[in-house]
């Protein structure tokens, strides 16, 4: 453990120059006490590194100065593949392991590459979306890692249910973890949300995937198989200019594609449309969301839907007696 501080003292002085006994210890999460002992253990092992007091001093290596120890550890490099997901190496328990990665590879590199992380910043989550609660990722993680069997008492919709699963790999999805796991010996894989996940025991049972599974290739089947069966009917409507404009914010892109590209522009300048739509109680509630932007055409019963929707609006809005179900 301590070996690994002092390289990492030592690369965080190769990469960022001066540095104080204050700044070092924030960065190792260590007392300041600590670092005065870990400078003097590498200025006795003849590491040329010297420090200078006052409000502007600081310990630094001797100009031209660069190590080579910079072999990654095998958690590093696994670490490595999340250097623009830290939020989701942290939850995986490599936050420690990728910073130490990180700065192993900017003291490989024959010039800075700090001006990377300065301009360049991926947030994946939702702005309306709040992160699950997964207490088990971690342990979810290293069953993946290990290629361990687990039992899980898992929230479904119809209630908690109790499966043994062969983890495969986990996907980060919109800021929501997903693991792919097989239900048991044999059987295809399935989609799991972590979050639900309410119990997790790991199980003493090794397990190998199938010779042919790849995860990434797995998830995008998932996806694409996903979208096909997601809008099984259609509906045609008509759009006002300016619900032609918010129809990829409030509907989705395939919505919005279908408008824009197969759309016809009718003489009053709205848009009439054919839209993909999952059932028709999704798109009611959906199309509400455009209000008087959008009319529905067909089919019918769609129609009818949405219009006694806003006549109990108007009548509950104008106060009309019994709109309230009184």
């Amino acid at each position: 453990m301590r070996a690994s501080r002092l390289l990492s003292l030592l690369l965080l002085l190769q990469n960022r120059g001066r540095l104080t006994a204050a700044q070092l210890a924030e960065e190792l999460e260590v007392s300041v006490r600590t670092v005065y002992r870990d400078v003097e253990a590498l200025a006795a092992a003849g590491i040329p590194l010297y420090g200078e007091a006052g409000h502007a001093g600081g310990y630094q290596l001797l100009d031209g100065f660069r190590t080579r120890l910079t072999g990654l550890t095998t958690s590093e490099a696994q670490a490595a593949f999340l250097a623009a997901l830290p939020g989701p190496a942290a939850q995986l328990g490599l936050g420690e392991a990728l910073s130490t990665a990180q700065l192993k590879l900017r003291a490989a590199l024959p010039t800075p590459a700090g001006w990377v992380e300065d301009r360049f910043h991926l947030d994946a989550p939702g702005w309306y979306g709040r992160a699950d609660e997964t207490p088990h990722l971690a342990a979810v993680a290293d069953a993946v890692r290990e290629r361990y069997a687990i039992l899980v008492r898992y929230c479904r919709w119809e209630g908690t249910v109790e499966r043994r699963l062969e983890p495969y790999g986990l996907v980060l999805k919109a800021g929501r973890w997903y693991l792919v796991a097989s239900p048991g010996e044999g059987a295809a894989p399935r989609t799991y949300r972590v979050d639900q996940i309410l119990e997790l025991t790991a199980l003493a049972e090794q397990f190998t995937p199938p010779a042919g599974f790849r995860l990434a290739a797995h998830w995008q089947a998932q996806v694409a198989d996903f979208h096909a069966r997601r809008h099984t009917a259609h509906a045609t409507v008509r759009l006002s200019p300016r619900g032609l404009g918010r129809i990829r914010e409030h509907l989705g892109p395939a919505e919005h594609r279908a408008a824009t590209e197969t759309g016809t522009l009718d003489p009053d300048g709205w848009t009439t449309a054919r839209l993909p739509i999952e059932s028709l109680a999704h798109a009611h509630d959906q199309f509400l969301k455009l209000g008087a932007d959008l009319e529905v055409l067909a089919p019918p019963e769609l129609r009818d839907s949405i219009a006694a929707t806003v006549r109990e609006l108007a009548a509950r809005y104008l106060g009309t007696p019994g709109a309230r179900g009184d």
